[in-house]
């Protein structure tokens, strides 16, 4: 289907030896677009971690968000339904899972929709988020559980 690429650049500053070293690093996109990276605070305590730098454990959420919302949009539109604005706070919750290793166990999307004339019911919502979720390709490569608790 297609290829995509990141290149993820760290140059080291501090005592690698020490295991005092930056974690802070850059993550540059085919698109020109340059994101400042570091690993989370919750994992690497600052100094050490930039809490201004997106960390992998975000990104992935935002990833997961951003798919869902896209599929929605597409499947909206096809339906027939205008979107004039779509909200995300996603939340990621990490745990043992069945291998007993660290990983998100759980995706909630908490997506809030406004829509200029029609708005569809609760039960349309609900298929319009069902289909978006099957369609993702983030939500199809991850194996923990996501769910949608839309208003």
């Amino acid at each position: 289907m297609g290829e995509y690429r990141a290149v993820v650049e760290w140059a080291g500053e501090g005592d690698f030896a020490a295991n005092r070293y930056s974690r802070a690093h850059v993550w540059r996109f085919d698109g020109g677009a340059e994101v400042a990276a570091s690993a989370s605070p919750q994992v690497v305590p600052v100094p050490l971690s930039d809490p201004a730098g997106v960390d992998p454990e975000e990104a992935l959420i935002a990833s997961a968000s951003a798919c869902h919302m896209l599929w929605f949009l597409h499947l909206a539109r096809d339906a027939g339904l205008v979107v004039t604005r779509y909200v995300d706070e996603a939340v990621g919750t990490m745990g043992k899972d069945d291998r007993g290793r660290t990983a998100f166990t759980r995706i909630t999307l908490r997506p809030r929709i406004d829509f200029a004339g029609e708005v569809p019911d609760a039960d349309a919502l609900e298929r319009l988020h069902h289909a978006a979720h099957d369609a993702c390709f983030i939500a199809n490569t991850l194996r923990c559980e996501i769910v949608v608790e839309a208003p």
